[in-house]
């Protein structure tokens, strides 16, 4: 019989803020990573209040506590996955970069949260340049949206042909793969992975719902779960991808405006 101490289990951590309506921030990471076999930990860059309308207010961390939440978690649990959300300042980015390059971490998911599904801001405009100089060069891969990869290269993102310029262009900043999330182009929702020697085309059907609210920081914590557990980069990013459709589908009406994804359809309905 396995002793309880023996047993090991894939770790994630998480480097985002918090949302008070449950359906994104790190709340929607810890979901994903347990929905996926994967024990999930947190460090708090940030609270918000916020519901599925909108975010009402954002109370910063200290960066001193966020570091010292970094330090707490991966010296005694370890992680064998780190993945970034909101991360809100220049000075959040400055010290979140610096604690992963002090901890040697290497299986790094950037998603690079600028902009709730209510439209407010999450990013500080001084701290987009923060994010490109500081924190991709130590990504092993980079998850934004067409306005978080247009933020990032200074374009317009409006075809696949865009989309693979922006790609480039990402990767030229240090990035060791990206993918560009097309949801925001008509047609079937088409994600593009680019890893500096192919490029893969992930598709899935168009679903007809207002229910997407955390649908970046759950892409982006399923790809952390996946690499957690020793799979390839693109095969957690086609895992992530399905994941995250079938969440989607089986998404339920929470609150008066964009609600979250149903991160535990295979378990309950």
């Amino acid at each position: 019989m396995t002793s309880p101490r023996t047993r090991t289990v894939p770790t994630a951590l998480t480097i985002a803020g918090s949302d008070s309506g449950g359906g994104a921030g790190i709340q929607a990471d810890l979901k994903t990573f347990s929905a996926l076999g994967v024990y999930g930990t947190s460090a708090l860059t940030a609270i918000t209040a916020q519901n599925t309308v909108g975010v009402t207010a954002v109370h910063e961390i200290p960066t001193a506590d966020i570091a010292a939440q970094i330090d707490a978690v991966i010296t005694d649990i370890g992680a064998d996955a780190v993945k970034t959300g909101m991360l809100s300042s220049s000075a959040i980015v400055g010290v979140v970069a610096e604690s992963l390059r002090r901890h040697g971490v290497t299986r790094l998911v950037v998603d690079p949260v600028m902009v709730a599904k209510s439209g407010d801001t999450l990013l500080q405009d001084d701290a987009v340049e923060a994010v490109r100089t500081l924190l991709l060069p130590l990504a092993a891969v980079v998850t934004p949206n067409l306005p978080e990869a247009e933020a990032l290269v200074g374009g317009s993102i409006e075809s696949l042909e865009n989309m693979q310029e922006a790609a480039r262009q990402i990767l030229a900043l240090g990035a060791a793969s990206v993918v560009v999330k097309g949801g925001h182009l008509e047609g079937p929702a088409t994600d593009l992975f680019y890893d500096g020697s192919e490029f893969r085309e992930f598709t899935s059907e168009r679903i007809d719902t207002v229910n997407t609210h955390g649908t970046g920081c759950t892409f982006a914590s399923a790809v952390a779960a996946g690499m957690a557990r020793n799979l390839p980069v693109a095969e957690s990013v086609s895992r992530a991808k399905e994941y995250v459709t079938e969440a989607i589908r089986a998404s339920f009406v929470i609150g008066q405006g964009h609600g979250p994804l149903h991160h535990f359809h295979r378990f309950w309905g």
